[in-house]
């Protein structure tokens, strides 16, 4: 009865310990190129294995519509994900969000007005 106790505990420690190392991102920088039309979002999430825990999912929208949805199955880098996207049309007083979905648990979402997000040359 005792061994059966503590494998019962062993697995719900198991169990419990992964979403507990997980998080969501930290941050998202986002820039739009009205030239090439290009919006840019490199997202931070720090992972120790990004085929494991990464970014998987990132949804984009404009003026609160969503626009794109884009799955992802492994992260860039252990530091996180850059995503480019190009979206035509977009004017400068226009809202760009991007929400970034962690693999394991936890979401982010930043917002940007196009005209504040222009890249610096």
């Amino acid at each position: 009865m005792k061994s059966i106790v503590v494998v019962l505990a062993l697995f719900i420690l198991s169990v419990t310990a992964g979403p507990a190392l997980a998080h969501p991102p930290s941050d998202i920088i986002i820039t739009y190129d009205p030239v090439s039309k290009t919006l840019q979002a490199v997202i931070k999430h720090q992972v120790s294995n990004p085929q494991r825990h990464f970014i998987k999912k990132v949804d984009v929208s404009l003026n609160g519509k969503e626009i794109l949805i884009q799955h992802l199955t492994k992260q860039d880098s252990n530091d996180g994900q850059t995503v480019h996207y190009v979206i035509s049309d977009v004017k400068d007083s226009d809202i760009l969000a991007v929400e970034a979905y962690c693999s394991i648990t936890g979401k982010l979402k930043k917002e940007k007005k196009a005209g504040q997000a222009r890249e610096k040359k």
